[in-house]
């Protein structure tokens, strides 16, 4: 009896270890685009699409990506010539020149350039998985006028059942407008703290955005924009695809880090199973860069005020701690049953 309960614990902790030991990719995802990208005006974008050239992975939009309404034609005529060149291997998303274009239907330029890509139409929000890491595209089209970005609204919501559905211990977004900037142009847009507060509360570690002209990088913070450098999320804000700059206001608000507003370029992020790494990386003959790395938070953190774990090696270990616990109590149980027999036989 006593063989058995054993031999059935061992197997269960071996099968709950095998869980646990996930191979390494053999190579760890990329990530790499900029937002306000092409305008026929300038060939800016000319020289931000030769980075994306000689850079492997995943591109990414963060969106304004064909000036000034996003129509078929500046699709075609503009974005199409330069970043379109790496169409295949990009996920893209809107930002609100996009939807300057209003017939036959909201943004018909952007939709009918990435077809399937750029998901459905009518919501534009989307998330796919880059090796362990999942990776959600929010749709703040007009200033989140057209499709909201509220709490309470479809997309919030969608937002976080996508969210609930996919425990990864590093989670990623991008989109349109910042919700932190210190650009003297637009700013930070208080109307996205509700997306940022869903994300904060399932643990998300990074957020990117475009829609100000410039180059910023944020430390760990909250959605109301506290300083956490524990659970906080890192916003970098890469409006610096091509269409021009705005200046970086005298005295940067709160966590930023790092700001530059003359260098055009892309950032690219290197996914590891618990960390990422950063790089700007400048057009040639720019001498501006940024670097650096940090790990995911994979901490409890605080859903519909309960406390959870996030999934991967900390829920993992969590499970496999309370399993051995659970099955010692079984053999516990199982052996002091068989003493009492003894004692009473």
């Amino acid at each position: 009896m006593k063989r058995m309960l054993i031999g059935a614990l061992l197997a269960l902790i071996a099968i709950t270890l095998a869980e646990e030991s996930t191979p390494a990719l053999a190579t760890d995802p990329v990530l790499v685009g900029a937002g306000d990208i092409s305008t026929c005006a300038n060939t800016n974008d000319s020289d931000t699409e030769l980075l994306l050239d000689s850079i492997a992975g995943t591109v990414f939009t963060l969106g304004d990506n064909a000036y000034e309404t996003g129509s078929t034609t500046e699709y075609n005529s503009c974005y199409e010539p330069t970043w379109g060149q790496h169409k295949v291997r990009t996920k893209p998303s809107p930002g609100n020149h996009e939807y300057y274009t209003t017939s036959p239907s909201p943004a018909a330029g952007y939709y009918g350039y990435f077809g399937a890509a750029a998901g459905d139409p009518s919501k534009g929000y989307y998330s796919y998985d880059a090796g362990a890491w999942h990776v959600i595209v929010i749709n703040t089209n007009d200033s989140c006028n057209i499709i909201s970005c509220a709490a309470g609204s479809a997309q919030e919501q969608w937002l976080r059942a996508d969210l609930a559905a996919n425990r990864t211990t590093c989670t990623l977004a991008y989109w349109h407008h910042p919700r932190f900037s210190s650009s003297s142009v637009h700013g930070s847009q208080a109307y996205m703290q509700p997306i940022w507060q869903a994300l904060y509360d399932f643990g998300a570690d990074v957020v990117l955005s475009g829609h100000t002209h410039n180059y910023e990088r944020f430390a760990k913070q909250t959605p109301a924009g506290v300083a956490d450098p524990v659970r906080g999320i890192r916003e970098f804000v890469v409006g610096t695809g091509g269409r021009s700059h705005y200046a970086i206001i005298p005295t940067p608000i709160a966590n930023s880090e790092v700001q530059n507003d003359d260098t055009y370029g892309v950032l690219k992020l290197s996914l590891h199973a618990s960390s990422y790494d950063w790089e700007f990386v400048p057009v040639a003959g720019g001498a501006f860069t940024d670097t650096g790395s940090d790990t995911c938070f994979a901490g409890p953190h605080e859903v519909g005020g309960l406390t959870e774990l996030a999934t991967g090696a900390g829920q993992r270990s969590f499970e496999l701690a309370w399993f051995v616990a659970a099955a010692g109590l079984v053999v516990v149980v199982a052996v002091s049953l068989l003493m009492a027999r003894r004692r009473t036989g």
